[in-house]
């Protein structure tokens, strides 16, 4: 019974399963009773959880990314699921559980999302710039390989930030091939560099497992991390200025709004695609998550990165999944 994913269980239903401890913050109640507010996830999905008079031992060892074994029932709260957690412990060796298959990764390998990325770098015909934008991607080193794309939300997954780079560059591809006046090495190089720094922003293990924003991350963010990367590549390998300035207005303007992080809206072609890409990208990514998660003829709960909104499964789309 244990080996169940998240998106099987249903309401009523008790069950015994291992899950990955995606979020855990210790909360007093309206009566001074503690309490801890758990967010369980598996390969399939994510769901909230409760655990009532919780003890200090357990707050310090039910923490985020802990696999753990849990015995709990699945309850209705304010019209979604929700487990009620009776018993939990931390995963021990005898359990012969692999933490890998609870951990959420990109449908891809990452040895072969990294290859196709290096195969659009060879699209880049000038020199310098695809000099440049080798040069980074070999000082990301295998970091590359595994990173999530954020801490939550779109792509915070293993391999997260070359599996959204590498569909980006899928479809840039094919818009380029539609509005042929775009400059297609500013493109391709926008897109490569545009998140890359978030390597250096989040602060991930080896699993791909996000555990939080490193100082350096929270004080400059992954914009100015990124422009700060492209400048000095740029000086290594000797490439032109204008072509610098214009990658680092790319990303400066890659989040469109001073509130998100950038002082300033695209001001050429390509940086304003590049902004739409990173947007489509996200939200079609949201979508296709939150839309596994319910069967056909249902609605998802509301989901905060789509404006609160909620989203109905049709059975077109499941059988354009099959």
């Amino acid at each position: 019974m244990w080996e169940r994913k998240l998106n099987d269980f249903k309401i009523g239903e008790s069950f015994m399963a291992f899950f990955l401890i995606r979020k855990a913050e210790c909360k007093n109640t309206n009566n001074g009773s503690r309490y801890l507010d758990l967010l369980f996830g598996d390969s399939s999905g994510e769901i909230t959880a409760r655990m009532w008079d919780c003890t200090p031992e357990d707050e310090k060892q039910l923490i985020k990314n802990t696999l753990v074994k849990v015995k709990g029932n699945v309850v209705e709260w304010q019209g979604k699921k929700q487990v009620k957690v009776d018993k939990i412990r931390p995963a021990i060796e005898e359990d012969g559980v692999n933490i890998n298959e609870f951990i959420p990764v990109a449908p891809i390998s990452s040895e072969d999302m990294y290859d196709e990325l290096f195969q659009y770098t060879l699209k880049i015909k000038d020199k310098k710039t695809r000099e440049m934008v080798q040069l980074i991607i070999a000082e990301s080193g295998e970091r590359l390989l595994t990173h999530p794309a954020a801490v939550q939300n779109h792509h915070a997954i293993k391999s997260g930030l070359l599996y959204h780079t590498l569909t980006m560059l899928q479809a840039g591809e094919k818009i380029a091939e539609i509005y042929t006046f775009l400059n297609k090495d500013l493109l391709f190089s926008g897109i490569i560099l545009h998140d890359i720094a978030k390597i250096n922003e989040i602060d991930a293990n080896k699993l791909g497992l996000a555990t939080d924003y490193t100082a350096e991350g929270q004080l400059l963010g992954h914009i100015i991390q990124g422009i700060k990367r492209i400048e000095k590549a740029a000086n290594k390998v000797g490439l032109d200025e204008e072509s610098s300035i214009l990658l680092q207005h790319m990303i400066l303007s890659h989040h469109y709004e001073p509130e998100f992080g950038s002082p300033k809206k695209p001001m050429i072609p390509e940086a304003e695609v590049l902004h739409y890409l990173d947007i489509l990208d996200a939200r079609m990514f949201d979508m296709q998550k939150a839309l596994g998660e319910v069967q056909p003829g249902e609605f998802t709960d509301r989901i905060w990165v789509l404006n609160n909104r909620k989203l109905y499964k049709s059975e077109k789309q499941q059988v354009n999944e099959e």
